[in-house]
């Protein structure tokens, strides 16, 4: 499972680096099922005025929208970094089984930072989660991006 998780870690590190490219904040995402992408999305926030745009969020949609199927049973959702609060309660609406991030967000983490809304007892869904896969580019990403912002 490793490889495989570095691998489609990778996709979402290519996915945040075209974030970053256009001015969004560089997070990435895409969504596997059965060893298939059925969905790629980066945050476009700025670009859509849209304060839902997030990598995750657009992906879901994506991945529905390919399904014709709201549950996304049997999914994997790659992610850069850990996901907020929003993000991870559609993670959990939408069935998603597995969630993979890169680096942890300690001002707006919601699986382990601040909260883990993926895994609380509470709902009727809980994902299984791997952190940490290919944390230091993931996090270099967003520490890239902020720096050339301050400039």
């Amino acid at each position: 499972m490793e490889n495989k998780d570095d691998f489609y870690m990778g996709l979402a590190i290519e996915q945040a680096k075209q974030a970053g490219e256009i001015g969004e904040v560089p997070i990435g995402a895409v969504i596997i099922m059965q060893d298939e992408m059925i969905a790629a999305a980066y945050n476009r926030r700025e670009t859509w005025h849209d304060a839902t745009a997030h990598a995750e969020v657009i992906a879901i949609r994506e991945a529905c929208a390919k399904l014709g199927c709201w549950r996304l049973t049997g999914a994997t959702l790659y992610v850069t970094i850990e996901p907020c609060p929003m993000c991870a309660g559609a993670l959990v609406m939408s069935r998603i089984d597995r969630l993979v991030y890169g680096s942890a967000d300690y001002k707006a983490g919601a699986v382990e930072s601040l909260f883990n809304i993926v895994q609380h007892k509470s709902l009727n869904h809980q994902l299984f989660v791997t952190a940490g896969v290919r944390s230091d580019e993931c996090s270099t990403l967003m520490k890239d991006f902020f720096r050339q912002r301050r400039k």
